[in-house]
């Protein structure tokens, strides 16, 4: 089975006859997570008569909707702290594992030929090293003539788990980078870089700039055919992102080991592991004020876990661990609506949906 369709979305149903009809279910969050999640929507929409749709914006604005119930889940690259999940009665779960890639249009330099650290790299960004021909860069490829070319950094100025994963791997490598600027969904960056709004947005200014290079989750990489770089990662290894290299990652981690995904799953180790590693996460009310429409996310989710290949199709994510998917189950239970009765459930009813 190709990494691509080994999605499952680790959660199991809970259900009352009044879920089924429940016919349009709103989304909204991460763009990382969009195309898993319009994905899984045009395969679930073959098996339910349920609508979907999914509002494609950044991680923090998936949760102030669902905080909101503007929406009936959202979507966040980064996992809700305790206080955020305690205060506004959420309940946060992974759906999926993909990674973090740094793009670049340098000429004459193809897919997968530069090398980078995660030191260096904190540099480009910050605007220490701003020629391709820089001798630090130049000496971690001797087998590339590299241009004197200005690097031009384009960077996410939105609020975005993508950033927040890009830059926790940034202060992991480097000491004056988790100084100067740390990581977070909305960074302070150096003058001199070029911000613009969405992955998207990025992938189209690398385009049209000779010398660019920036940063956007895997799906896009693979999408859109982009130059990517290898990264030095945590074992001394130069890696390229693949399926393989995400699930090595994730084994690494406390994710595999204890279930817990409440762990960042940058800089691991491993031989293969991809250093810059992250999930993307559904937020659902842990306390619901519409039953019905929480009942009809969770199915939704759930018909994910049962048929993960046809839900996902070519997506560019991997799968969770079974501890982790049990974790998820364990908390999906405990689910209730506002006078404190828990959901019924019954996962015989998803599998009958075939």
């Amino acid at each position: 089975m190709s990494f691509k369709n080994k999605l499952i979305f680790a959660a199991l149903v809970v259900l009352t006859p009044a879920a089924y009809s429940q016919n349009q279910l709103s989304g909204a969050g991460s763009s990382a997570a969009e195309i898993l999640y319009t994905s899984m929507a045009a395969a679930y929409s073959k098996y339910a008569q349920v609508g979907v749709s999914y509002q494609s914006s950044s991680s923090t604005d998936g949760l102030q909707q669902v905080k909101s119930r503007k929406v009936d889940f959202g979507a966040t690259d980064v996992f809700l702290s305790v206080d955020e999940r305690k205060s506004s009665k959420l309940l946060c779960f992974p759906t999926a594992v993909s990674g973090i890639v740094p793009i670049i249009n340098v000429p004459g330099v193809a897919s997968g030929q530069l090398k980078l650290t995660g030191d260096l790299l904190a540099d480009i960004f910050s605007r220490k090293i701003t020629k391709w021909n820089d001798p630090k860069v130049q000496a971690l490829n001797p087998g590339l003539t590299l241009p004197a070319l200005p690097i031009t950094v384009v960077t996410r100025q939105d609020n975005s788990g993508t950033t927040f994963n890009f830059t926790d791997y940034l202060s992991k490598s480097s000491p004056d980078w988790k100084a100067a600027y740390g990581s977070s969904y909305s960074i302070a960056w150096a003058a001199g870089t070029t911000p613009v709004k969405g992955s998207a947005s990025v992938v189209a200014a690398l385009r049209q700039t000779a010398g660019a290079i920036g940063y956007v989750d895997y799906q896009y990489v693979s999408k859109n055919k982009l130059n990517f770089a290898m990264l030095k990662n945590r074992d001394g290894k130069f890696v390229a992102p693949t399926g393989a290299g995400f699930s090595s990652a994730m084994n690494n981690s406390g994710w595999a080991t204890k279930g817990a995904y409440e762990e960042m799953l940058t800089d691991k180790p491993g031989a293969g592991s991809w250093p810059i590693t992250a999930s993307t996460f559904a937020i659902v009310p842990l306390v619901s004020s519409k039953p019905d429409n929480t009942v009809a996310a969770i199915k939704f989710f759930t018909w994910g876990f049962v048929h993960g290949d046809d839900a996902v199709g070519n997506t560019a994510f991997v799968r969770l661990p079974d501890n982790v998917q049990g974790r998820i189950f364990g908390e999906l239970t405990t689910i209730t609506d506002t006078a404190g009765a828990p959901l019924k459930w019954s996962l015989a009813d998803m599998l009958k949906m075939r």
